[in-house]
């Protein structure tokens, strides 16, 4: 038996549990890049994924609190999606991937991690990003530490 080795892994295992909302509270610390918040706006900001799918899996969540996308009023509605869209030519310029995946899972049944607070994910995807790991033993290699990915992106938005 082969080991794949992700010490980052423990953190997420051991890590208190809040109760609250990540969402809500990692942007309130004002700490970016502990958190690793690349971008607010007046209404919504992009971070990301602390347990992604892919490298640069980024999140743009509203600071407000809501789970459903209507409760967003349209000022929060808009610059929701002009911000997804700018995550996409952000890392089409910086990393030139193959394609991405763009979307919100909204209730637990949909695959909501964090279901009480509406967000939406872009992962970037390249041709080849999975291989037999993925398909053998339903494990994802994110092959590049989140500190370095957030130094990458900094300051590109």
């Amino acid at each position: 038996m082969e080991h794949i080795w992700a010490p980052w892994r423990m953190t997420y295992i051991e890590r208190e549990k809040s109760g609250g909302c990540i969402l809500c509270e990692n942007p309130a610390r004002n700490d970016d890049e502990k958190y690793f918040i690349l971008y607010r706006g007046d209404k919504n900001y992009v971070m990301l994924n602390l347990y992604p799918y892919n490298p640069y899996h980024l999140m743009v969540a509203p600071y407000r609190h809501t789970s459903t996308l209507e409760d967003l009023s349209d000022e929060e509605r808009n610059e929701h999606f002009d911000i997804v869209s700018r995550c996409v030519a952000v890392l089409k310029k910086e990393l030139n991937p193959s394609g991405f995946n763009v979307g919100i899972n909204m209730g637990a049944v949909a695959g909501a991690g964090i279901e009480d607070h509406i967000h939406s994910h872009i992962i970037p995807r390249w041709q080849g990003d999975t291989n037999f790991v993925t398909v053998v033993s339903d494990i994802r290699v994110v092959p590049e530490a989140l500190a370095d990915s957030y130094n990458k992106l900094k300051g590109k938005f």
